[in-house]
């Protein structure tokens, strides 16, 4: 039992960490970058989308690890580590949001961009990226709220876990 729930503790450690620190490099780091690199919306926009992408598939792995270790120390019902309710309602609600932004938001986004792209008429192009942006910008703020409720997450178990160090659990 005790192994099993180092290497589950661990995974679902990593898994937070993914997706928490995937988002940070993103927005720290890899936007930046490429607005300062690429040399053009255009160009710049399509590789963020394409990064998105394959960070959205992370996340969904991350999601799987995450609800999966939950499950298991729930239903192990773990002496040390048991999931509290703020775990659950914090990671569903993440899920929630993270499964609008995959599944309606970001191809909605990715669709409506590649047509403002390819349009060369300025005017048309104004009012597509115009339309892009209406569904973008929640996007944007829904990867924001999930990166802070990440954050509140890891606070919530590492308090878990001073706790358990504590004896207090």
């Amino acid at each position: 039992m005790l192994w099993a729930s180092r290497v589950c503790l661990t995974l679902e450690w990593l898994a937070l960490s993914v997706w928490v620190g995937g988002l940070v490099i993103l927005i720290a780091a890899v936007i930046p970058a490429v607005f300062n690199t690429f040399g053009g919306q255009d160009n710049g926009g399509f590789f963020l989308t394409r990064a998105f992408e394959g960070f959205n598939r992370a996340v969904l792995g991350a999601m799987a690890v995450l609800v999966a270790g939950l499950g298991w120390r729930y239903w192990v019902r773990h002496p040390v580590m048991p999931p509290t309710k703020a775990e659950w309602i914090v990671l569903g609600v993440m899920v929630v949001i993270a499964g609008v932004i995959m599944g309606v938001l970001h191809p909605q986004a990715a669709a409506l961009q590649a047509e403002a792209f390819a349009i060369k008429d300025e005017a048309a192009r104004k009012a597509a990226f115009a339309a892009f942006f209406k569904v973008h910008m929640p996007v944007r703020a829904l990867y924001v709220v999930n990166l802070c409720l990440g954050v509140l997450l890891m606070g919530i178990r590492g308090n878990q876990t001073l706790r358990a160090i504590k004896g207090q659990v």
